[in-house]
């Protein structure tokens, strides 16, 4: 009997081996690569400030689930015809006539320009509010680009539940829920939706080689 055929099956069997090693361990530095790109992120991410905004150099941003708060300091005595403040769908410019913009971007997301206003408080604060046209999740920056914060740590105060539509309150808790979920480490309302479906999916064709 000749040993030809069984050293092929040799050689077969000695690359499955190999591939199956190779691919264990593209996928070990594919996990290790991936694990690094979130590490990296969350350092990244700015924690928020109390409103769940940023505190930046010559401005402060904050928002709620309805609207973003940008609150610009200017000097004492300053009128409202001096000011600058373009508003529009996409992007927004602050800033006093003659003098370089303060702020001026992109917006992280899109506003309603005709729900949106500023106005100038005590002569030396400038308010400006801008109403999300998406009322469901937070803006990760104020503009695109710009500083970004970890929204995990957003805190909606539940006090104020109250005053929200009922579809805007059943988002926040929503993400509340889901907050806590992450941080316990357990499965998000998204994931035992999903398993609940798969149950479901499972229980209705049995048969079928589900993995």
């Amino acid at each position: 009997m000749s040993s030809r055929p069984m050293s092929l099956a040799l050689v077969k069997e000695f690359k499955k081996r190999i591939k199956a090693e190779e691919d264990s361990i593209k996928a070990e530095e594919k996990r290790r690569t991936e694990e690094k790109k979130r590490e990296e992120e969350k350092k990244r991410l700015r924690v928020p400030n109390k409103d769940n905004g940023l505190d930046m150099d010559n401005y402060s941003w904050a928002q709620t689930l309805q609207e973003v708060t940008i609150t610009v300091p200017v000097p004492p005595g300053t009128n409202s015809r001096d000011v600058v403040c373009e508003m529009k769908k996409k992007s927004a410019k602050v800033g006093l006539k003659g003098q370089p913009s303060i702020l001026e971007g992109e917006l992280f997301e899109t506003i309603k320009v005709d729900d949106s206003l500023w106005n100038l408080e005590d002569q030396k604060t400038l308010s400006v509010h801008l109403t999300k046209c998406d009322r469901m999740n937070w803006w990760k920056s104020l503009f695109k680009g710009g500083s970004e914060i970890d929204i995990q740590k957003t805190e909606p105060e539940p006090s104020k539940l109250s005053d929200l539509d009922p579809e805007t309150r059943s988002t926040v808790e929503k993400m509340m829920f889901d907050q806590r979920q992450k941080q316990l480490g357990l499965p998000t309302s998204k994931e035992i939706e999903n398993e609940g479906l798969m149950k479901q999916l499972m229980a209705q064709h049995p048969s079928k080689p589900w993995q």
